[in-house]
């Protein structure tokens, strides 16, 4: 499988999110930078990370930066990452930004996504400015020396690209189906 690489604009998508609506790329054209992030239920780097996803976005909203989640992950085996499920997980950690289910995979796999959480940071023009993880401390928040996507962030809302634009993902390999 490939995985898009540093320059490589974002595939699109159309799926259903847990707020009952359908959201697309398209529907995020107007934000300077949107954050893609494959993403999960069950996967405990994901809930490690869950209130640092919430904390980025809101850190970054007035700025025009989007975080836009996405579950590939197949619930035949893993019933924790069903649509029903992420509704309640949703509302349960108070989201603030939409969740959505890539039932085919078809999102996942035209994005080269490997783990839970990996990310995918694009530009204004959707270009790939930054990918990876979050930060360098899965397991404590406090303990982060690097914070490797606030970093992306920063330098992308300039018009820069990020000292460090590649990290490696960690977490649950995506479940395929």
């Amino acid at each position: 499988m490939h995985t898009l690489q540093l320059g490589d604009q974002a595939p699109g998508f159309q799926l259903p999110g847990v707020d009952g609506q359908p959201h697309s790329l398209a529907e995020f054209a107007d934000k300077p930078v949107l954050v893609v992030i494959f993403s999960c239920n069950h996967c405990p780097y994901v809930q490690a990370y869950e209130d640092r996803m919430i904390a980025i976005q809101r850190d970054y909203q007035q700025q025009g930066v989007q975080f836009v989640a996405i579950n590939s992950n197949e619930d035949v085996n893993h019933p924790e990452d069903s649509f029903e499920r992420m509704i309640e997980r949703a509302k349960a950690k108070g989201y603030n930004f939409p969740y959505l289910r890539d039932a085919s995979q078809t999102v996942a796999k035209a994005y080269g996504a490997t783990h839970t959480p990996h990310l995918f940071v694009f530009d204004r023009d959707r270009r790939l400015g930054y990918t990876g993880k979050i930060d360098d401390n899965w397991q404590n928040a406090a303990a982060a020396k690097r914070h490797y996507l606030r970093e992306a962030l920063d330098a992308l809302l300039k018009g820069t690209p990020p000292a460090e634009a590649h990290t490696h993902a960690i977490g649950c390999t995506i479940k395929w189906g």
